[in-house]
């Protein structure tokens, strides 16, 4: 037993004319900053000084994919002011469901803003919150969506993305979400030997999670170079990185042909 600290992220594609970010992170107001106190969140800053490290304003932001509906992860919805977002609709529904729920089955609750999913439901009002329902293929060019039901979260979903937009690709990468949050979950700290080790903050079940983790591992050929962990400190020794001067880290993953590098 004991503590591990797991930094906090967004992942930024940038192609074919879109703009897009895996998950937008949290905010640090309202119902938002008692989640902050609680898990003790250090050096937050709002995406637009985030961004600017990469060249990005958060009005540039097209279409954000969600993960899941944890307050790190779909936390910064009003940020990103003219963006779409994209989840899975049974993620939403059985966080309602949860939140109609007696008191005594607060804990559930333990990793959800409630704030959240009331800005949820408006942007769908707006149409700006889309509901998917399973896997997909192609979202956007070269970017597949994979769910995995009954895991971290009810419909928790990872993203699978064709760097080279072949749709048999050998250049994957697959974003995790919180299916993953340490190498250690891939190989048990035993690369030689690995064993699958479940996160251990997971409201289903944690065989399905093991067996998700494989999955993910046979998206990316068993190459964790492939696999983005966005809770995993050791990323920036895996990819080029810099650290800012408000001691954030910039983790380059791929630059596409004429991209200018961000981090020398």
């Amino acid at each position: 037993m004991g503590n591990e600290k797991l930094p906090y992220c967004y992942t930024l594609l940038r192609g074919n004319g879109q703009t897009i970010l895996l998950d937008c992170g949290l905010n640090n107001a309202s119902h938002g900053k008692e989640f902050v106190e609680r898990f003790n969140v250090q050096n937050w800053f709002p995406p637009r000084e985030v961004l600017a490290e990469v060249g990005c304003t958060p009005e540039e932001i097209d279409h954000v994919i969600l993960t899941h509906a944890h307050f790190d992860h779909m936390g910064g919805l009003e940020l990103f002011p003219k963006a779409t977002f994209y989840i899975q609709q049974q993620e939403l529904v059985s966080w309602v469901s949860i939140m109609a729920l007696h008191r005594r089955f607060r804990w559930l609750l333990t990793a959800t803003d409630t704030g959240d999913m009331l800005q949820a439901v408006q942007l769908a009002r707006e149409g700006r919150m889309r509901g998917l329902d399973g896997d997909v293929d192609n979202l956007f060019p070269g970017i597949d969506l994979r769910v995995a039901r009954d895991t971290h979260t009810a419909a928790s979903q990872y993203i699978v993305i064709r760097n080279d937009g072949k749709a048999q690709s050998d250049d994957v990468f697959v974003y995790t979400g919180d299916l993953l949050y340490r190498h250690d979950n891939m190989h048990g700290g035993n690369p030689n030997d690995p064993v699958y080790v479940p996160v251990g903050l997971a409201f289903g079940s944690q065989t399905n999670l093991v067996f998700a983790t494989h999955e993910i591992m046979k998206t990316a050929g068993f190459d964790i170079r492939r696999i983005l962990t966005p809770h995993e400190p050791a990323m920036t020794n895996i990819y080029p990185s810099r650290t800012t001067e408000n001691g954030h880290y910039i983790v380059e993953v791929a630059l596409g042909e004429g991209q200018k590098s961000v981090v020398n």
